[in-house]
């Protein structure tokens, strides 16, 4: 019976899929928010789901069942060294080239597994917002200045939201179950730590060449090379993943495997579709118009006053931006007048926050958590923007 209701639910979310992947926009006989929010979903459902979305739904079953909690509390863990934890969950974003909400099931992943509130929202910050790709784009296109900008800040953000989540719930923290009654050596890997690494950074490469964004105009560097061989790459990734996943691992654990990652699809899709319809009828899409014109967005954001960069800041932390997005986007604000601090401001609240994005973390950390992580995401982008847009 269970069986067949998790059938059920597969073929619904599936069926919903399908419908926003092949939707006819062409026939609707209107425009307007409602429209927007139609387009911006069909766009998200093309581009984002199946390269993104689902390898991170495997690579976040895959820590859930064969990263041994040992580990997880080990490196990441409430009393785990704290610049060994937060040293690795903030530069997380160099390696993966995720959007708000893709880095979601990962999160989810690892703080179930027994990570600590800090180092996982650590991590949660920094999956998007340092995203080696992004900020290197973000230099060519918006300039050096604020390409570094936004990589500084972005650590140093992560680091510094994560400790101050962690002190504000540390009572907490010390009574959740996850963390309790689990020493290191309690629990052992049952293959080779040299297996593990392969089998994730398979997983993890496939992830980030599948999703290789395309170069500029006349760029012959590398990333044009890595652009045009990206499928190549991929593919050997990939066969390479499925020859481990057959000889190293038992019919059981494959099992596990795949229910553990059907486990987050079925907890986050549903939220970030509902979160992307959302996101559409407020704000539209580049180039489009939702409830909120664009030019009163772009109106308010000039110069560099405490309420420019906080609405800024707000702003990007409500819109959805997928990897790479927020680039263009910005040029052309910045085109129509947007400060400098104000862009900065966004660049840190836009990409690792989202609609959708702050519900699935409702879900998972609570109302009051997400309130607090939200709040110190939107105040230190507005306090660093105004920073920078008084040095430039």
């Amino acid at each position: 019976m269970k069986e067949m209701k998790e059938w059920k639910i597969f073929f619904l979310i599936t069926g919903i899929f399908f419908l926003f992947y092949f939707f006819p926009l062409d026939l609707v006989p209107f425009k307007g928010p409602v429209f927007e929010a139609l387009a911006l979903v069909k766009w998200y459902a093309r581009e984002h789901v199946l390269l993104c979305l689902v390898p991170a739904f495997f690579i976040a079953g895959a820590i859930s069942v064969f990263l041994s909690q040992a580990s997880v509390i080990k490196y990441l863990g409430p009393d785990s060294n704290k610049f060994l934890s937060y040293g690795v969950a903030s530069v997380s974003g160099t390696i993966l080239a995720v959007c708000s909400c893709t880095v979601l099931p990962l999160f989810s992943g690892i703080y179930k597994r027994g990570a600590g509130l800090g180092p996982a929202t650590t991590f949660l910050y920094s999956g998007p917002a340092i995203n080696v790709l992004a900020i290197i784009l973000t230099a060519r296109v918006l300039g050096w200045q604020l390409g570094l900008a936004r990589a500084v800040g972005a650590v140093v953000f992560s680091v510094i939201i994560g400790l101050l989540m962690h002190l504000f719930f540390l009572k907490e923290e010390k009574e959740r179950p996850d963390a309790q009654g689990f020493q290191v050596t309690d629990m052992e890997d049952e293959r080779p730590l040299w297996k593990n690494v392969l089998y994730f950074v398979a997983m993890v490469f496939i992830l980030v060449f599948a999703n290789w964004g395309k170069p500029g105009v006349g760029d012959t560097g590398l990333w044009s090379l890595i652009f045009r061989l990206k499928w190549w790459v991929s593919g050997f990734f990939l066969v390479s993943l499925a020859y481990m996943v057959i000889r190293w691992f038992e019919r059981d654990e494959l099992g596990e495997w795949v229910s553990s990652s059907w486990g987050f699809a079925k907890q986050i899709m549903p939220l970030l579709f509902l979160g992307v319809l959302a996101a559409g009828v407020l704000l539209g899409r580049p180039g489009g118009q939702g409830l909120i014109p664009p030019g009163v967005i772009e109106n308010l954001v000039g110069g560099n006053s405490i309420f420019s960069n906080f609405f800024a800041s707000i702003v990007g932390a409500f819109m959805y931006f997928a990897t790479l997005t927020e680039v263009p986007i910005l040029e052309g604000l910045i085109g129509a007048g947007m400060g400098k601090g104000p862009a900065l401001a966004l660049l840190l609240a836009g990409p690792a926050l989202s609609l959708p994005n702050m519900l699935v973390i409702r879900g998972v950390l609570g109302t009051k958590k997400t309130l607090v992580f939200v709040g110190l995401v939107v105040m230190m982008a507005t306090i660093t923007g105004i920073i920078y847009g008084a040095l430039f």
